[in-house]
């Protein structure tokens, strides 16, 4: 994302990108750094998690050793980094960061884990997308605090045993179900991150503005709380574009008023759908009559890929109870008609056939 400053352009996005995407976008990650919760007590939501992991932690220091291994899951945007950084800050140890897809071989993770001392922690983000070789051999570093590395090739290779030092593996997912049953059996510790409540997000924007410098008041919180569909990164980041626009064409300070012409500018109404999102809204009823209809043609009658779809529009316009997911296709509920300001048809609540709980894999559906 491109920080429009005094270059204020009415946008400030590339093509393709959000305010309202959970993941992180150009720009994101040095400011997000600065807005990190440092400690548990510091965190924000998630209550159940934050006390489970507290329990965890506190056994692990009383009893001299090291955590189990920890799996945090869950939709982008919810904190699993964070909560792996106030990890290594509560046991005082060193994190060293890397990324699933990062790990395209073996000896990339042997290079990684011989480098640990004991009480670090590692942590692998979209754990979920590891390459298999670098995974089978993660299977005994977890278990054992070693690595067999091969050297040579054919009858001649041979295998030699590394030691590692203790360490605690922190894994982050945004699909679970991606993961093999062996490496997820290994994590002593599985959490779930779930959306947040619009008052936990109030809260987390009124700490934020204190960090950034913003004078924001109670009901601009609220509103920016209430567009953000559950999720942190995107709450702090309206509140950035919404500090732009009140810095350059207000008075710096945002008002209730100011953050409604704000969001106004960069396309998120008042439920928080932003253009994509209607654009695939009004190509659902408007040109297939609500549905059903497959991913991959609803992402060519709006221009755009069908992983973009799937992945960034279609989660929050399920859950916000627009569009259901049934073994025909995506069908539009009564909500969405409405939401287009449309008479929704007697049978548009199931898109004219019966929307089952238990659906077939992703694939089906296309």
């Amino acid at each position: 994302m491109t920080m429009p400053g005094n270059g204020f352009d009415g946008t400030g996005f590339e093509d393709g990108e959000s305010a309202v995407a959970a993941s992180l976008v150009a720009g994101d990650v040095d400011i997000e750094a600065s807005l990190r919760p440092t400690s548990l007590d510091d965190f924000i939501g998630q209550p159940r998690v934050r006390e489970q992991l507290q329990l965890v932690l506190t056994g692990a220091k009383l009893r001299g050793g090291t955590p189990d291994h920890i799996l945090l899951s869950g939709p982008p945007g919810l904190g699993k980094t964070s909560m792996a950084m106030i990890v290594a800050t509560e046991l005082g140890s060193s994190l060293r960061l890397t990324s699933g897809p990062a790990l395209e071989r073996a000896g990339d993770l042997a290079a990684m884990l011989s480098n640990l001392v004991e009480g670090d922690v590692l942590f692998i983000d979209e754990i979920h997308r590891i390459a298999r070789p670098a995974e089978e051999m993660l299977y005994l570093a977890m278990e054992d605090f070693r690595v067999d590395v091969v050297v040579g090739k054919g009858p001649g290779a041979t295998s030699i045993p590394l030691e590692v030092a203790p360490f605690t593996l922190v894994g982050a997912t945004t699909r679970s179900g991606a993961l093999t049953g062996p490496l997820r059996d290994r994590f002593g510790f599985t959490a779930h991150m779930d959306f947040y409540d619009p008052p936990e997000l109030q809260r987390i924007l009124m700490r934020s503005a204190g960090i950034l410098g913003v004078q924001l008041g109670g009901d601009a919180g609220a509103e920016i709380a209430r567009r953000s569909r559950g999720t942190p990164r995107i709450a702090n980041r309206l509140l950035r574009r919404v500090r732009d626009f009140a810095e350059v064409r207000a008075d710096g300070v945002i008002t209730r008023e100011i953050a409604d012409a704000a969001l106004a500018v960069y396309d998120v109404d008042q439920l928080g759908l932003d253009r994509l999102d209607r654009a695939v809204l009004s190509a659902l009823i408007r040109s297939f009559g609500g549905g059903p209809v497959g991913v991959s043609t609803l992402a060519v009658a709006v221009g755009e890929e069908p992983s973009t779809v799937e992945e960034v529009c279609e989660p929050f316009l399920v859950r916000a109870g627009m569009i259901a997911r049934t073994p025909r296709g995506r069908v539009a509920t009564a909500a969405a008609w409405q939401q287009l300001g449309l008479t929704p048809p007697p049978d548009a609540a199931a898109g004219g056939i019966e929307v089952r709980v238990n659906e077939p894999p992703q694939g089906l559906l296309d």
